[in-house]
């Protein structure tokens, strides 16, 4: 697994959704240079903070390891004037249930063509 191709698709994503590197560092309660780096492919990101970036944005873990994969990007829409930490984890959990559902269909198809 590539560290740059994982950072240039974070970055990529946490673009698209308009969030800050601080916020995101926020999320994964790590320090905004960290994400720097991570974006740069200067450092790993660790499996955990990898799956909650992908539970983030409502992507598979596959989705954010392949560059290639131009699957579409989630925005965010708040009417307020900044997004907390606590905004982040609920948006997380609910496409990590949508992303689940989504996967749960994919097999049932599976399923019904064997």
């Amino acid at each position: 697994m590539k560290f740059e191709t994982i950072g240039m698709k974070i970055k990529y994503l946490r673009d698209e959704a308009g969030l800050s590197q601080k916020a995101m560092a926020d999320y994964l309660n790590i320090d905004q240079s960290m994400i720097s780096k991570i974006e740069s492919g200067a450092r790993p990101i660790s499996a955990d903070a990898l799956e909650k970036a992908a539970n983030l944005f409502g992507h598979s873990i596959q989705e954010i390891q392949n560059m290639d994969n131009q699957t579409p990007t989630l925005k965010f829409a708040f009417r307020a004037s900044s997004i907390s930490k606590e905004d982040l984890f609920g948006i997380a959990a609910i496409n990590k249930i949508a992303l689940n559902i989504k996967q749960m269909h994919e097999i049932l198809k599976e399923s019904e063509q064997h």
